[in-house]
């Protein structure tokens, strides 16, 4: 018989990552699949970024281990650009380089929680945040925000979930699925809350913060009292489309950095040396290619909003950042194509996948089971193209008489 540990029992694959793999195997069968599943930049990583790689590489120091936090100018860059940009005093000390932001989640969870302590998770939420929860042996909370709110959680929803075995929240601005950012105002609500409970932390995810539209990126560490109550969660994938080179990091109290950097070296040890050479020249160098992504993100946002809003019975929020929409397609739970009903999301992202060839997420995997995840980081020929053939498929599909809906 085969056992394995409780813990990897608990959690589900990535649902994301599951559907991109779908999606590669109709691909790899000659079927013209268009892929909105996975949150990847279909840009190239920026060419000044490439040749400080290629010059670390030329130079033959970047050989060796790195330090298990990162390389010091790094993490000073990195401290400097907080201190520039959000407003938060961050020194090198308080910076630990990782595998990818979800390494550096999964750090911070495994030097904090224990079973029995509960993390409350804003939901709609990144599909990690409840396994990584459930991997240190915690419990996840959930706290919904309703489409109604544009999906964000207020902080009276927030304080009414606390409890005494409350140790952590977590969340994400701009977010991942929903595209929602937190205003100042919102976060400052919030912060109130924090700080009326002792010992309680923050962990915010940060990663979409240069695909923000709104002009109001608001770090929570940034106000009173919240630097030694914060964990910031950030990294170079999505706005220097840098996602294979796995580069994320916190930034974070002194002594959760430490613990982090701890837990790290003992897992994996430090990141790869040449692809910090490459973050360290994403952080200092010019930022003009991510203001040229984002323009183009803002202008594919704009299309997919209105050509979703053309499919009778979907209903979806105006994101402010990030590149995804997460619409609610409950309408066509219930419904049939005539040897198909679609009783859920995952039944409408597949039906969606093998009649209109293509790949969506379903909400369930992001705590709203009535939605479905399409990511925009695709051209807006691909985009057109999408919204099509969804539209078409969807027509096919009527009121089944004796359909259960989950």
């Amino acid at each position: 018989m085969h056992k394995l540990s409780n813990r990897i029992e608990a959690i589900q694959e990535s649902a994301t990552l599951a559907m991109a793999a779908k999606a590669r195997e109709y691909k790899s069968k000659g079927i013209d699949v268009i892929n909105l599943s996975l949150g990847e930049p279909d840009f190239k990583t920026p060419q000044h970024i490439c040749d400080a790689a290629k010059k670390a590489i030329d130079e033959g120091k970047y050989f060796a281990y790195p330090p298990v936090a990162g390389y010091q100018d790094l993490r000073e860059a990195l401290a400097a650009k907080y201190q520039k940009e959000n407003n938060v005093a961050y020194k090198a000390e308080n910076i630990v380089v990782s595998n990818g932001a979800k390494q550096s989640i999964a750090n911070v969870m495994l030097a904090l929680l224990n079973p029995g302590d509960e993390v409350i998770i804003f939901s709609p939420y990144w599909v990690s945040y409840d396994a990584l929860v459930r991997l240190t042996e915690a419990t996840p909370v959930l706290v919904h925000g309703g489409i109604e709110n544009d999906f964000k959680v207020t902080a009276a929803q927030f304080e009414k979930a606390i409890t005494p075995r409350t140790r952590a929240i977590i969340f994400s601005s701009p977010c991942n699925p929903t595209g929602s950012v937190f205003l100042k105002k919102e976060l400052e609500a919030i912060a109130a809350v924090v700080l009326k409970h002792e010992d309680l932390l923050v962990i915010a995810d940060e990663i979409y913060e240069h695909i923000n539209f709104t002009g109001d990126q608001t770090s929570i560490a940034s106000l009173p009292g919240m630097f030694d109550r914060t964990i910031t969660v950030n990294g170079f994938a999505k706005g220097f489309a840098m996602t294979g080179w796995r580069v994320g990091y916190i930034a974070a109290p002194k002594w959760i950095a430490d613990a982090a950097n701890k837990m790290q070296g003992q897992l994996t040890s430090a990141n790869c040396s040449i692809s910090q050479r490459g973050a360290l020249a994403a952080i200092t160098g010019d930022i003009t290619p991510t203001k040229k992504m984002v323009e183009e993100y803002k202008k594919r946002r704009d299309i997919v909003y209105q050509l979703l809003k053309d499919i009778p019975g979907i209903k979806a929020n105006y994101p402010a950042g990030a590149f995804y929409f997460f619409p609610d397609v409950s309408y066509y739970y219930g419904t049939s194509d005539g040897t198909k009903t679609i009783t859920n999301g995952e039944d409408l992202c597949m039906f969606l996948l093998e009649k209109a060839h293509v790949s969506l997420v379903t909400g369930d995997a992001f705590g709203e089971p009535n939605c479905v995840r399409l990511s925009y980081a695709a051209s807006e020929k691909d985009l057109r193209e999408a919204m099509s053939r969804m539209k078409q498929a969807l027509a096919g599909l009527k009121k089944a008489s004796h359909a259960v809906v989950a």
